[in-house]
């Protein structure tokens, strides 16, 4: 009897052991195809996930884009988002892209000083803020980043803004307070041209980082509880913001430069930084920052260029015939969604994941990557992580939890530091001394 009641027991304990194998097997068949099944249901997946989760880009260029094609600064009406537009945006794309809040960027070129960098910059919110409050069925303003997310809950597009170059505060920190209040959550603390006060990463650079009034304007932010954007800066820019900031930082549209070795791209040696500050880099679409076929061919284009020039100098027709006969006897490669996910595969192995975000820089580009056409195109480039095995987890940080992480944080330190310190009102004449 002894003996029978051992064998039930073993019989038992081995039916047990294989009914967990069997169900940890069906776990396992769960999970891992998800990899190799085919993009339908990738898609599919990648749109259970953004149902529930926000995805946030953090720079769109469509009002500097309605500017331009109105003809008229103030012309919102002129181009409407509820129809299909000649750009990248419109409210059916957003739809389609499952856009859950959206950095619109106030960006202003850098060359525009005759005609008052503030004047324009104000003129861009203007656009911004009439334009988000025209479309209210689909668009939410939006200051913080819980507005982003009772957005999403009610079905609508988080509007936030984004300033584009800090040539617009125009060496003054009360214009940077002015900007805060009119809505500007994140400043990218230069464009393309070397500031008085911080170093462009495509100009020549002048202070070796930020001068000590850079800095105070990186403190001034943190206390705004404005992010700071660290795309179009120099890296030692970077590396010294990094250093004085108490809030995370952003990079509202760069990439990757272990990558695609480009000035505009952040290099590894940043990207490891990342986890301690918490900030994110906000992957562009550019196509000569995710592709390095590209960037060799486009400055082959540039070298050409100014050989054609050289052989005709003054006439801007007979140079601009000789480029364009090069061109379509040499086609561009083109940059792919492929191209695009090596770079957040590689930013994910040097920062992690948590620290990966998307900027597409839609309607700021003329070019695009293919398989990213449009703003209808984010679920396609999640679904392409799906099969490079990102989890769920992983994708929604991509998608927007990540850098509204980053915002909640800002908002946290800057309630701390208006507890400690007042607004700053340090001059560029008090701290560098070499202005005048």
């Amino acid at each position: 009897m002894r003996i029978y009641q051992v064998l039930v027991k073993a019989l038992m304990l081995m039916l047990m052991l294989l009914c967990g194998v069997a169900a940890t097997s069906r776990v396992f068949a769960q999970k891992q195809p998800l990899a190799n099944a085919d993009f339908a249901t990738r898609l599919a997946h990648v749109k259970k996930i953004l149902a529930v989760t926000p995805l946030v880009d953090s720079h769109n260029d469509l009002p500097w884009a309605m500017r331009e094609f109105a003809n008229a600064p103030l012309d919102v009406e002129a181009y409407d988002l509820n129809k299909t537009t000649k750009g990248m945006t419109d409210i059916r794309r957003l739809r389609a892209g499952m856009v859950g809040g959206q950095f619109w960027s106030v960006y202003i070129p850098g060359d525009i000083r005759d005609s008052g960098y503030a004047r324009v910059q104000l003129e861009q919110i203007d656009i911004a803020r009439r334009a988000i409050a025209r479309y209210p069925k689909d668009l939410q303003w939006c200051l913080v980043a819980s507005c982003v997310r009772s957005a999403k809950a009610a079905g609508k597009i988080g509007s936030l803004l984004g300033m584009e170059g800090g040539h617009a505060i125009e060496n003054s920190l009360g214009a940077l307070r002015a900007y805060y209040e009119l809505g500007a959550r994140y400043m990218t603390l230069t464009h393309n041209v070397t500031l008085d006060w911080a170093d462009a990463a495509l100009d020549k650079p002048k202070h070796g980082g930020l001068t000590p009034f850079g800095k105070e304007v990186v403190r001034e932010m943190n206390r705004l509880g404005m992010l700071v954007d660290l795309s179009h800066v120099s890296p030692a820019v970077m590396s010294n913001a990094l250093d004085v900031t108490e809030a995370p930082v952003i990079f509202s549209h760069s990439a990757a430069r272990g990558i695609t070795n480009v000035a505009r791209n952040v290099p590894d040696s940043i990207l490891a930084r990342l986890p301690k500050n918490g900030g994110v880099v906000m992957m562009t679409f550019v196509p000569s920052f995710t592709s390095q076929a590209v960037a060799d061919y486009d400055d082959r284009v540039t070298a050409i260029r100014d050989s054609i020039t050289k052989a005709h100098p003054n006439d801007n027709d007979a140079q601009f015939k000789a480029v364009a006969a090069w061109r379509e006897s040499h086609p561009s490669p083109r940059s792919t969604i492929a191209n695009v996910a090596d770079h957040m595969d590689h930013i994910k192995k040097i920062a992690g994941a948590d620290h990966i975000g998307m900027g597409g820089d839609y309607d700021g580009i003329t070019e695009t990557v293919v398989g990213l056409e449009d703003v209808s195109k984010y679920p396609d480039l999640l679904a392409e992580l799906v099969k490079r095995g990102w989890t769920d987890a992983e994708l929604r940080g991509v998608a927007g939890e990540n850098v509204l992480r980053a915002l909640s944080r800002a908002e946290v330190v800057s309630a701390r530091l208006r507890k400690s310190r007042p607004a700053s009102t340090k001059t560029i004449q008090q701290l560098d001394r070499t202005m005048k």
